[in-house]
C-alpha cells in the first residue's frame, strides 16, 4: 500500500450551537459534542485508509471550556498514528469569535479500525511522517497505546 500524509486525512467540519444542542446548564451537550468528534474521527480515518471505519476506542476526551448557544464549533481531525488495521485520530474543538479567533475547548484521541467489504477489519496504509510535529504526535500516540495495552490486561 502506499503510505499517506497526515495532511491527507484532515478533516475540518464547522457545527453551530443551537437549543438542542444544549444542556440543562445552557452549554453545549458534553455526548453531542462527543458524537460530532467521533463523526470528524470516522471522516478522517476514511479519508487515510479509503474505507469505512468503526471506532473501537476512546483514547482521550478532555473538556477544556464550554461553548453556548449561537457559538460556531470548529472540529479538525487528522490521522496520528496507523497500526496494521487501526488508526489514532486527534480531533481538536475550538469555538470561533466573529473575528475567526479560535479557542480550544476539547481534545480528543479516537482508535479507529478500517473494515472491509466483508465486515471484518482490514490492513490500512502506513503513515508518512514528514516534520517533527508529526512525529511527536506518533511517539506520543504509541505510549497511548502501550497504556491502552495495559489497561486491556487488567481487564478494562
Amino acid at each position: 500500500m502506499e503510505p499517506k500524509r497526515v495532511s491527507d486525512s484532515e478533516t475540518e467540519q464547522l457545527r453551530v450551537v443551537i437549543y438542542p444542542d444544549i444542556n440543562g446548564f445552557g452549554r453545549l451537550f458534553g455526548g453531542r459534542l462527543l458524537a460530532w468528534i467521533d463523526e470528524v474521527a470516522g471522516a478522517a480515518a476514511r479519508r487515510h485508509c479509503g474505507r469505512n471505519a468503526t471506532t473501537v476506542a476512546i483514547d482521550n476526551l478532555y473538556f477544556k471550556s464550554g461553548a453556548y448557544l449561537n457559538d460556531i464549533i470548529v472540529l479538525i481531525g487528522r490521522v496520528t498514528h496507523v497500526g496494521t488495521t487501526s488508526m489514532e485520530v486527534r480531533v481538536d474543538t475550538y469555538r470561533e469569535d466573529t473575528d475567526g479567533t479560535r479557542h480550544p475547548i476539547n481534545r480528543a484521541y479516537f482508535v479507529m479500525v478500517a473494515m472491509g467489504d466483508d465486515g471484518k477489519p482490514t490492513p490500512v496504509p502506513p503513515l508518512l511522517l514528514e516534520n517533527e510535529g508529526e512525529r511527536m504526535e506518533w511517539e506520543n500516540a504509541e505510549k497511548r497505546r502501550q497504556l491502552r495495552l495495559m489497561r486491556r490486561k487488567e481487564g478494562y
